[in-house]
């Protein structure tokens, strides 16, 4: 879901900063700006507490993922975006869905825990916590 921030001629600014702020408050962190993101692109990010996360950019839709493989903890963001939405671990070819975290093809049998992420005018903002559970 793309959210946009308001920002009005007069003091669109503080506006701006206090709502990134309370996002941030809100269980969510600054990880980058949308342009280092295009298209069919992968890129690793670090949350605060140390949390490494694979930031994709799927045909127009920003997600995100634990950036360590499941099968051999490689960084999931030195893989390959694939056009039907999956993420290649190029170390031994592993596939997750990109969306759920699902595992689509071996070695791996566990799949990567999934992030909510916003997108607030032009940085990209992921959860500071994993879903509980990879979605299967």
């Amino acid at each position: 879901m793309r959210e946009h921030a308001v920002a009005h001629a007069a003091g669109g600014a503080a506006r701006r900063s206090a709502r990134l702020t309370a996002r941030v408050g809100e269980g969510f962190e600054d990880v980058a700006p949308l342009a280092a993101l295009p298209v069919g692109e992968l890129l690793g990010a670090v949350l605060t507490d140390g949390t490494p996360v694979c930031l994709y950019n799927d045909r127009g839709t920003i997600g995100a993922v634990r950036d360590v493989c499941s099968h051999a903890e490689f960084p999931m963001s030195d893989g390959i975006l694939h056009g039907d939405g999956t993420l290649e671990c190029v170390w031994h070819g592993a596939r997750y869905d990109c969306r759920s975290g699902a595992v689509r093809r071996g070695p791996a049998t566990e799949p990567l825990a999934v992030f909510d992420t916003r997108v607030d005018g032009d940085r990209i903002f992921v959860a500071s916590r994993a879903h509980q559970e990879p979605h299967a």
